[in-house]
């Protein structure tokens, strides 16, 4: 069994020791072997040799600030699993630059830790288990060949998902907004979401969009290639999470 090496980088000794403790009892509980390193600045950090597989880092220390670190580790290595660990919520949108995994605001409930810690070690082990490979790149174009088949006034059309710019329902009726044009016909938003996988998210009960064709977003809207789509509230933070997700899988390809 290959051991998962996890850095944890935090100014705070008392935060360092936590979630080093932490990280070793979730990865017992859960037959993962782990070896946790614990560093007290980012200088200290890069000196480190060896890559790590998860990366849990502050932001807010003396010296280099964990942004900083952040893109040189990213430089020095591509596949990290990099994971904020902060008090300010700001800097959230900057962790899309560094291709951050997820963004841990200060102070969360060890359950929170425990959800993001058991995605970043899945992700982990799919990369362990030939993520770099030709194996990946065969399922990658699978992927990219899935499509949807819409039906309208007895015609069956087949629809790939990757030209899906983004979908939006209105009076019972689904536009779906393609690069070749729209396609409109009597559906369900929550049956489509069903069918597009990760790629694709529901931003508002009227929206789902896939992450291919963002170009920017706020917390109320999203800019696409074409067009704009509705950001709720309540679906923001995941939002976010799920589309620097995106971009790592992006990235890692």
């Amino acid at each position: 069994m290959r051991t998962v090496r996890i850095v944890v980088c935090d100014d705070e000794a008392t935060m360092l020791d936590a979630l080093r403790r932490k990280i070793e009892l979730f990865c017992a509980e859960r037959g993962t072997a782990c070896e946790v390193v614990c560093f007290c600045s980012g200088e200290e950090a890069l000196r480190e040799e060896r890559a790590p597989d998860i990366l849990f880092l502050d932001i807010q220390m003396p010296g280099l600030n964990g942004m900083e670190v952040a893109s040189q580790m990213r430089g020095r290595y591509r596949n990290t699993i990099l994971i904020f660990v902060t008090a300010l919520s700001e800097y959230v949108y900057e962790a899309f630059d560094v291709g951050a995994f997820h963004y841990l605001v200060k102070p969360f409930q060890e359950s929170k830790l425990r959800e993001v810690l058991g995605r970043a070690l899945e992700q982990w082990e799919e990369q362990a288990g030939g993520g770099e490979t030709g194996e990946d790149s065969g399922r990658s174009q699978e992927e990219g060949a899935r499509a949807i088949l819409v039906k309208r006034g007895g015609i069956s059309t087949k629809v790939p998902l990757e030209s899906i710019i983004y979908a939006e329902v209105f009076n019972r009726k689904v536009m779906l907004h393609t690069t070749g044009g729209d396609i409109e016909y009597y559906g369900k938003l929550t049956e489509l979401s069903q069918q597009t996988g990760a790629d694709f998210y529901r931003t508002h009960r009227a929206y789902l969009v896939n992450f291919k064709y963002v170009e920017k977003y706020s917390a109320t809207t999203v800019w696409m290639e074409k067009g704009t789509a509705l950001v709720s509230k309540k679906q923001f933070a995941g939002f976010v999470r799920q589309y620097m997700q995106y971009i790592g899988r992006e990235r890692g390809r």
